[in-house]
């Protein structure tokens, strides 16, 4: 066997290492900050390896937008990483007099005047107005999506706070990645759209949970249809019954606010570590609550037990709300229904 030596100089390099070594070199030009080189490194690999591939100019097009916009909007977002945000979607269609305006408006208001949370909004007129305006300036962001049918973004929203995307896909990341919780009021195919891609993430464990909300006033009717449509989902075993645990019906705010703050009364996030669900939480459980829910929630359960555990290296190592009780179990990733039954049960007063 011939045995080779290593390259003795960066001429000799072959041609990968030599642009590894480059972006090696580059990287820390941005900053000082040491912390993900490695995935700004990869980021800069795959930028030119579209160029090795002779990828078309209007596929290239759309990674640079879509970085782009997603650099900008992590950018608007994280001096107010702090603060818990509701989403809030709806038509942009709703006129000033309509009742759900008018809840829209009032849901905003309480939102940030009660529970000192922030709303985000798709920046339009009609129910994404109305939540702005409630909320107040200070307290709204606004992810537009640019129409040639639409003027710009709302009065109630402040240029800073606006991000404007051309593409649904990365709006929706935003979306659902800031937001701590959602508000579906009545609206078109958009609202509906979002609805469902909400709930698919969730379901499929691609999205923690987060408490959902469909409201509409009294009388108007609009997701009692919904909810019947789902029936028949249900009825067809096309979704599991469990999965209605997922999202709460409600023609009454105050109900809606609730949902939203009675599940992070205890619960406070989520995470898996080598496999294993843990749950975090601001309050610690007795024993005998955590033996009785092990029992009830057996069939999410693949082995073992729900334990207390201190926090995990991983969570040490990323500083991941250490200070934070936590309970772990082996969550089978499906029954996702079930799972927030047993959040509710954790957040339940005793």
């Amino acid at each position: 066997m011939v045995k080779t030596t290593p390259p003795t100089s960066f001429a000799e390099a072959s041609l990968s290492d030599r642009i590894d070594a480059l972006i090696t070199s580059v990287v820390p030009v941005g900053s000082s900050d040491t912390r993900d080189r490695d995935l700004v490194h990869d980021i800069i690999s795959t930028a030119l390896k579209v160029v090795k591939d002779s990828t078309g100019r209007g596929d290239v097009k759309i990674m640079n937008t879509a970085l782009k916009e997603l650099r900008y909007s992590f950018l608007v977002f994280e001096p107010y990483k702090s603060y818990q945000k509701v989403a809030v979607y709806g038509s942009a269609r709703t006129g000033l007099l309509d009742p759900n305006y008018l809840m829209a408006e009032e849901f905003g208001r309480r939102m940030a005047e009660d529970l000192d949370w922030m709303v985000i909004t798709g920046a339009g007129p009609g129910i994404m107005e109305a939540a702005n305006k409630g909320a107040g300036t200070e307290a709204s962001f606004g992810v537009n999506i640019r129409l040639p049918f639409e003027a710009g973004a709302n009065d109630y929203l402040s240029p800073g706070k606006v991000i404007n995307f051309k593409y649904f896909f990365t709006r929706k990341v935003q979306f659902v990645k800031e937001s701590d919780a959602f508000a579906l009021f009545p609206g078109g195919f958009g609202t509906l759209d979002e609805t469902f891609e909400l709930l698919t993430l969730i379901q499929t464990g691609k999205a923690d949970l987060h408490p959902i909300v469909m409201i509409d006033a009294e009388g108007t009717g609009y997701w009692d249809a919904w909810v019947a449509m789902c029936n028949v989902l249900e009825d067809q075993g096309m979704i599991s019954p469990h999965d209605k645990n997922l999202y709460k019906v409600t023609n009454n705010v105050d109900e809606a606010i609730d949902e939203i703050a009675s599940f992070f009364r205890v619960y406070h996030s989520q995470r898996y570590v080598n496999g294993k669900l843990v749950l975090r939480l601001k309050s610690e459980l007795p024993g005998a609550v955590l033996s009785r829910l092990t029992t009830d929630y057996a069939d999410i359960i693949q082995s073992g037990s729900i334990t207390k555990i201190p926090a995990t290296r991983a969570e040490i190592e990323t500083d991941d709300f250490v200070d934070l009780h936590r309970i772990s179990f082996d969550f089978d990733r499906r029954g996702f229904g079930r799972l927030r039954a047993l959040i509710d049960e954790l957040n339940a007063p005793r």
